[in-house]
């Protein structure tokens, strides 16, 4: 009953996908702006202009609320992961030290060894199915994030009608803008449409509670 290894690799494994969660979206603070920051946009109808995601990702009300929430149940799953697992792992150590000793007999460890097998089986199938269950919390909000930004930009481009609007993204060479013209930098504007929509939608649910 060697598995020491195989258990921790497990218990590894759902801590990455945990962090992956986190990283994903909660990583935006070390990523530098698109030029023209301080730049107010003064585009005009018609004109293709763009936004720093990774800022309205890092600034948006909704998806620092959404995060907060997708990392609290993160962490419980990654708990309650731990503690099988530790519970686990100590019945094996009990299992392989009766052994090395000589204080159960052949039959006994026999016994004992098949059910150990069939824990670490279900332990397994246990942390893929948390593992799925932390895929699905990060797409889901994922998708409710995208899907708010994108019904806003709907409805801010008409509007403004602008004959495109690009998210970018990036650090050292933003894509798909890698250099742009700072009036058409319209993260400022789009940040505050959004959070100034977030907060009147919030208050609006809270009112018909």
């Amino acid at each position: 009953m060697k598995n020491t290894p195989l258990i921790l690799s497990i218990i590894a494994l759902v801590a990455v996908a945990a962090l992956g969660i986190i990283q994903l979206t909660g990583d935006s603070q070390s990523k530098a702006k698109t030029s023209g920051d301080a730049t107010e946009a003064v585009a005009t109808k018609g004109a293709v202009v763009y936004f720093n995601l990774d800022q309205v990702l890092e600034e948006y009300d909704m998806a620092n609320e959404l995060r907060s929430a997708v990392e609290s149940k993160v962490s419980s799953i990654q708990e309650e992961v731990n503690r099988r697992g530790n519970r686990l792992q100590s019945d094996v150590n009990s299992f392989n030290d009766k052994i090395n000793k000589g204080l159960i007999t052949r039959s006994v460890a026999e016994q004992q060894s098949q059910k150990l097998s069939q824990q670490q089986a279900d332990f397994q199938n246990y942390a893929a199915q948390k593992e799925q269950e932390i895929a699905e919390e990060q797409q889901v909000m994922l998708n409710q994030i995208g899907d708010a930004i994108h019904a806003f930009l709907e409805k801010f481009n008409q509007e403004k009608q602008y004959a495109m609007i690009i998210a970018t993204q990036g650090d050292i060479l933003p894509q798909p803008v890698a250099i742009g013209d700072p009036s058409l930098d319209i993260t400022e504007e789009i940040l505050a449409g959004l959070n100034d929509e977030y907060i009147k939608n919030k208050a609006a649910q809270n009112n018909q509670q």
